[in-house]
């Protein structure tokens, strides 16, 4: 038996043998003896330079479910597992700041980029929601969707300057987990690089 969550956070469980086409590939909620993997950040941005502007990058939000080291499986509308033997480096909203602060970092376009503790005298907060990161294997076709939303706060009068949703949807080729991650990790790099120069151009 596989453990799983569904959409609502209820855990539910599912006969591995009802997913013979992926029983191979899901573990339950956590695994040993895990494959760590990484984020990169090596994105291209063509936004304007900002240098009169300091921004801070607060920890994004998710649903408990994205937000831990677990790589999610999505097998149907209302139900997920998890990546088996693979994980993330750390918690998935710990790893998308660290990777949009050395983005923006980058760009060399700002006067500074920080996060919360810090003390930098910031212009603006760049705050994110994590709506979706996960692999979709809905209707025999694997793909990767990671779908982040952003408002850019003034951090002088508590409003929001602009706001928007970027999301990147790539095809999974290839069945190994690597092949998962990758997929992953190019529908991440699509979305920081449309999240970034959008926001160079907002500021």
């Amino acid at each position: 038996m596989v453990g799983c969550v569904s959409s609502e956070g209820h855990q539910v469980w599912k006969a591995v043998i009802a997913l013979p086409l992926l029983a191979a590939l899901l573990g339950g909620c956590g695994s040993t003896n895990s494959d760590t993997y990484d984020l990169s950040a090596s994105v291209k941005a063509n936004g304007p330079s900002v240098k009169n502007r300091q921004i801070l990058i607060p920890t994004p939000t998710a649903l408990q479910a994205l937000d831990s080291n677990q790589i999610v499986i999505r097998v149907s509308p209302s139900e997920i597992q998890y990546l088996g033997k693979s994980q993330w480096s750390d918690k998935l909203s710990k790893m998308v700041q660290s990777k949009l602060v050395e983005a923006f970092e980058n760009t060399g376009k700002l006067g500074g980029v920080g996060v919360p503790g810090q003390g930098l005298a910031i212009d603006y907060q760049i705050v994110t929601d994590i709506r979706s990161f996960e692999i979709s294997a809905v209707g025999g076709q694997k793909t990767a969707t990671v779908e982040i939303s952003e408002k850019i706060l003034n951090d002088r009068t508590g409003t929001v300057k602009a706001q928007n949703v970027f999301r990147k949807v790539v095809s999974v080729s290839g069945g190994s987990n690597p092949d998962f991650v990758r997929a992953l990790d190019a529908a991440f790099a699509g979305v920081t690089s449309e999240l970034v120069d959008w926001t160079l151009r907002s500021l």
